[in-house]
């Protein structure tokens, strides 16, 4: 770690010390928000899971736009405009008693989660590069799990469903948290450049249109691989998962509440070590380990469906989400990051949305799924998608590896001027024209 932080520049140095902190008003506010809307400001629980999904409609519609804007105009901007419509969202959502105006607070919270994953992705590909690019992925995403899950475990225990004021002031400092990163943005981090030059920009627009990207196979590999991940993965979280754990394996509410805690604290626990053990190795290698992992923790969760109600199906459900944790440390260090590999200066913007966009579908599309498939009673069907899910990303890592290079692959070419140039022959050498083979090193 301090070989890792000392070969940062300064400006990755800022972005990342400040992570944690940024993120625990996410987490003060994450769980509980859809209990505030239906049993503290009393909308129905029907409308309110409609409220909630605003948020991602918001985002996945503001993204491709975004990423436009944030090649054109730079990261930092676009970043500067989704703070501030956070800020006003989580403000507006504090004291909304109306469920007009809850809308209008997502819809603002929707945009600013829809622009802030390729702009800041976007801004730390231009600070780092190479090797310390994948690290630093990885250490970002630890530390965002850690300040969502110190956030939500003081959220937990501070508001009271029968005291709206703790709802509007976890609200109010989930709006202060943003003004961290607006900092940054504004005063050390002011002169980073995420964009090309302006002519070369123009020159090249037609060929880094998200129709033109999409048409690289690496990215369309890639980005069918990220829906598919966050299909059978995040997707199922905060739908798929809760249901199954409680309708399937008939475990408590408690059970569930802390299978989250045991996610987050593998994540942050094992995600250094896990660094250390995939660097110089094949991204799309250890995205297929990751699969296997995956696979192996729905299997654990299925499992848990034969003996319901008992203390093995509450052991096995937290072992579910300490075993889907150890595969998240594989997938955000490595997918990230050969995004902005394959990605330049004039369309880094757009290919992170287009990542962006992947995670947002999947995780649009995979708790409707869930729902379908869990609501009819087809528990074993269920956990046999999640499965599949699993394989289909092994295939397609391997068919994303014959398209994408050894360096966005994670893996360091040699030089072909570090090879030793041979020595020039002389006397009998010469003229026989045989020489010693070169010494092995």
């Amino acid at each position: 770690m301090t070989g890792f932080w000392n070969a940062l520049p300064t400006e990755g140095r800022w972005l990342l010390s400040t992570v944690a902190i940024q993120t625990l008003g996410r987490g003060l506010t994450l769980p509980f928000t859809i209990i505030y809307l239906h049993e503290v400001r009393g909308f129905d629980l029907a409308l309110s899971g409609a409220l909630m999904s605003v948020i991602a409609i918001t985002a996945l519609a503001v993204t491709g736009p975004g990423g436009t804007l944030i090649d054109r105009y730079g990261a930092r901007s676009v970043l500067l405009v989704g703070l501030t419509a956070m800020i006003a969202g989580c403000a507006l959502l504090a004291f909304a008693t109306h469920p007009a105006v809850a809308a209008v607070a997502l819809v603002l919270m929707g945009v600013n989660f829809g622009v802030s994953w390729p702009g800041f992705n976007a801004l730390i590909a231009s600070v780092v590069d190479g090797e310390i690019r994948q690290q630093y992925f990885g250490v970002n995403f630890a530390l965002v799990n850690l300040g969502i899950g110190v956030g939500g475990i003081i959220g937990g225990f501070y508001v009271d469903v029968d005291d709206p004021a703790t709802f509007t002031t976890i609200f109010l400092a989930d709006a202060a948290s943003q003004l961290i990163p607006m900092a940054l943005l504004l005063g050390p981090l002011r002169r980073v450049r995420t964009q090309g030059a302006g002519d070369e920009q123009a020159d090249d627009a037609g060929a880094m249109s998200y129709r033109a990207i999409l048409r690289r196979p690496a990215i369309l590999w890639l980005t069918l691989l990220t829906f598919i991940a966050m299909f059978i993965g995040y997707g199922q979280m905060e739908a798929g998962f809760p249901a199954f754990a409680r309708q399937v394996s008939g475990v408590s509410t408690q059970v569930v509440g802390f299978s989250f805690a045991v996610n987050t604290a593998v994540i942050v626990l094992l995600q250094f070590a896990v660094l250390r053990f995939i660097s110089g190795h094949r991204r799309t290698r250890v995205m297929q380990v990751m699969a296997l992992v995956w696979a192996a923790s729905w299997l654990i969760l299925g499992a848990t469906g034969l003996l319901p109600g008992s203390l093995a199906a509450a052991i096995g459900v937290l072992a579910f989400m300490g075993v889907f944790a150890f595969g998240e440390t594989m997938l955000q260090p490595t997918v990230p990051a050969m995004y902005n590999d394959l990605a330049t200066d004039r369309n880094r913007g757009r290919v992170n949305a287009v990542n962006a966009a992947a995670f947002q579908g999947g995780a649009i599309t995979g708790p409707i799924a869930a729902g379908l498939l869990l609501d009819q009673g087809w528990d074993a069907g269920y956990i046999a998608t999640m499965v599949a899910g699993c394989v289909a990303i092994i295939v397609l890592a391997i068919a994303l590896e014959r398209h994408v290079s050894a360096t966005a692959n994670g893996v360091t070419e040699p030089s072909p001027s570090a090879a030793p140039a041979p020595a020039p022959a002389t006397g009998t050498e010469a003229a026989t024209g045989l020489t010693d083979p070169p010494t092995p090193r």
